[in-house]
């Protein structure tokens, strides 16, 4: 059976049966649970009794944020106010029955509230304690607050990005999330990891994911170009070539690619050409390689461009907006967005961004509501109807 072939109404994910406390906010741990949810795992969000503040993030409709919709579909929502002791007396109950823990508060939150790995360890020692922070649990700087815009500065990126747009000496703000979004992936397959080990070995563990660290790994060339002199060619090897209506990006990293790039310019003979021919030599002759492909982009439409270019196999593409990138007939055919509802209504999310052939892999069908699964949980947890109706009490839903 192919991954397209799969049956759907009667696949499982493959993470079914696994039990996650979500005490994350934000971005980073709720796409880490959120992709834990989406195989299959029942994720429980724990949220304040104002719930958590990506509830109120726009886009809001009738009260509900899409975004928070996009970060936490198919989890539940249990509200407890963790400064009561009857809230820590929930989670040390859940805890034992849980597999996964998940929480990105600045390191010594948990601690304080007693619910760090040391002290839950001792009521589940097969408990997988992922903690995700801007720069570590320990370490100088592991106190410090951060977000991804901060980190984003602290790794380099931001001006490693600076130097591939000549003419600029301000470092921008990116305004996409990149760390957010890669810390989660990073936590989730360390969860995965740990998870298979546990398999071999009965013991959980606990897990300490660097946002800084991440964003260092999503600039290999950069980290090698800080330890050894490589002068930059004067115009970036990857850039918007210009044509008649706009603009298209290609990609040359290849000897097959910078070929089919001057052939389909229309100056096969630069193949040869001394100043070309080997990439060192291409790369001090960057600017007069991409000004004469420019010469000939220039004459014809961003749709000739793109034909001419991929009939010589080179990789291109034009430049779109996200809401153009999500009618594309091969995200469409791909089942690449799924369709979740809350009190607002309807709204897409983007699915995770593979398939399996023996597991389903598909986003949850609605984003709870504040507090929604409160009392399911708890009574689940054997709480009496007494019990919860304190805990209630002292975590009213808002």
């Amino acid at each position: 059976m192919t991954i397209t072939e799969i049956d759907e109404r009667n696949a499982t994910g493959s993470l079914h049966g696994l039990r996650v406390l979500d005490f994350s906010t934000t971005i980073a741990g709720p796409h880490c649970t959120r992709m834990l949810a989406d195989l299959g795992a029942e994720v429980i969000k724990v949220e304040p009794t104002d719930g958590e503040t990506m509830r109120i993030r726009p886009p809001v409709r009738n009260g509900c944020s899409s975004l928070f919709g996009q970060l936490n579909a198919g989890k539940k929502s249990l509200v407890l106010d963790l400064k009561t002791p009857e809230a820590i007396e929930v989670v040390h109950r859940l805890v034992k029955g849980a597999d996964i823990l998940v929480e990105n508060f600045r390191p010594g939150v948990m601690l304080r509230l007693k619910l760090d790995y040391a002290s839950l360890r001792p009521l589940n020692p097969k408990l997988v304690y992922c903690s995700i922070s801007g720069y570590g649990q320990t370490g100088p700087s592991a106190a410090l607050p951060a977000y991804a815009p901060v980190i984003h500065a602290a790794s380099g990126y931001d001006i490693a990005h600076l130097t591939y747009q000549p003419g600029r000496n301000r470092p921008d703000y990116c305004g996409i999330y990149h760390a957010d979004v890669l810390t989660g992936v990073y936590a989730f397959g360390a969860i995965s990891a740990a998870l298979y080990q546990r398999s071999l070995t009965g013991a959980g563990q606990h897990i300490d994911v660097s946002m800084l660290e991440s964003m260092l790994t999503l600039t290999p060339t950069e980290v090698q170009a800080a330890q050894f002199e490589l002068p930059p060619p004067s115009r970036p090897m990857f850039g918007p070539v210009e044509t008649a209506d706009g603009y298209v990006m290609v990609a040359i990293a290849s000897e097959k690619t910078f070929q089919g790039l001057v052939r389909a310019a229309g100056r096969p003979e630069w193949i040869s050409d001394f100043r070309f021919a080997k990439y060192a030599d291409r790369r001090r002759h960057w600017n007069e390689l991409m000004d004469g492909v420019e010469s000939w982009s220039r004459t014809v439409t961003t749709e000739r461009c793109l034909a001419d270019l991929s009939e010589h196999g080179v990789p291109c593409s034009a430049y779109r907006t996200v809401a153009e990138a999500m009618e594309d007939p091969q995200l469409v055919h791909r089942g690449a967005l799924a369709e979740v509802e809350d009190g607002g209504g309807s709204f897409k999310v983007v699915n995770l961004p593979f398939r399996m052939s023996g597991a389903r892999v598909s986003a949850g069908k609605r984003a709870p509501a504040l507090g929604e699964h409160t009392r399911a949980v708890l009574g689940e947890a054997g709480f009496s109807q007494h019990q919860m109706a304190a805990i209630s009490e002292k975590s009213p839903p808002a």
